[in-house]
């Protein structure tokens, strides 16, 4: 076998971007990036499940409902752990089962967390909780998804990294997320090619993008950012969704193992 071809490769470009008919699960996908992820999926066709951890029940399926009503596609919530292998495999196994009529063919290991900890301060429990989410995490979240897709002969996994995976970033202290974000990214390399006969994996690296993780910053590191981004500003999370959209689409059906940086120039200064 090897990566898998559309049927019809000369298909009009835009409609390569087409999700229709796709069932899709997004980690993380009731705030922030996750969530614009979510209603861009939908807004291409696909149906989402919408996966989250700690948002109150009423609000994720607020959110859902929201979405469903803008986008006219189905859009339902699951409760599960990331951190958890067992957890997350039988929520993408029932999301298959159940929302997707025995399939699934995109899964997003968007869920993840950071904290400003300085290195010589870590303890089991510091250390372990970034790494449990944005590694850990990702990897039972992908694990689950592969078995999947392998069952079903074709799947397209994509994990939220960020830039932090291929710089430090200043002025705060924050090795467990760098260092977790990294791993991911490897990770994700590493999967592009053991399951290229059945999925494609790829990343995105966002830069600052304004979701809680930057607005609950202190003011002296918000405008230390300001002051490095060559774009002069920081990105809505709604800017990404399109990125998203593209590496769940037919549209870079040779694309696997790629890791795209959307940063407004960040990372080249």
């Amino acid at each position: 076998m090897s990566l898998h071809q559309p049927t019809d490769i000369n298909t009009p470009v835009l409609s390569q971007f087409s999700l229709a008919g796709k069932i899709a699960a997004v980690t993380g996908g009731a705030r922030g990036i996750g969530l614009e992820i979510v209603r861009g999926l939908a807004e291409a066709g696909a149906d989402v499940a919408l996966i989250y951890t700690s948002t109150p029940d009423t609000e994720a399926r607020d959110i859902a409902s929201a979405i469903a009503s803008q986008t006219g596609q189905r859009v339902a919530t699951y409760q599960s752990d990331v951190t958890s292998r067992t957890h997350i495999a039988n929520t993408l196994e029932t999301i298959a089962s159940d929302f997707g009529n025995g399939r699934l063919d995109i899964v997003v290991a968007n869920a993840g967390v950071c904290a400003h900890i300085p290195s010589l301060e870590y303890d089991e429990a510091s250390w372990h909780r970034d790494n449990a989410v944005n590694y850990d995490g990702v990897m039972w979240t992908a694990q689950a998804a592969g078995r999947i897709f392998k069952r079903q002969g074709k799947g397209n996994l994509i994990i939220t990294a960020s830039v932090s995976a291929i710089l430090v970033d200043v002025p705060q202290m924050q090795a467990a997320y760098n260092a977790s974000k990294a791993a991911a990214v490897h990770l994700a390399k590493s999967l592009a090619v053991e399951w290229v006969d059945f999925a494609r994996v790829n990343c995105v690296s966002p830069g600052f993008i304004m979701t809680e993780m930057i607005t609950q910053q202190p003011k002296e590191r918000f405008d230390k950012w300001m002051s490095m981004i060559p774009g002069g500003r920081i990105c809505h999370a709604a800017e990404l969704k399109g990125a998203y959209v593209f590496l769940a689409s037919d549209a870079c059906s040779y694309m696997t193992g790629a890791n795209i940086v959307i940063d407004g120039g960040y990372t080249l200064t």
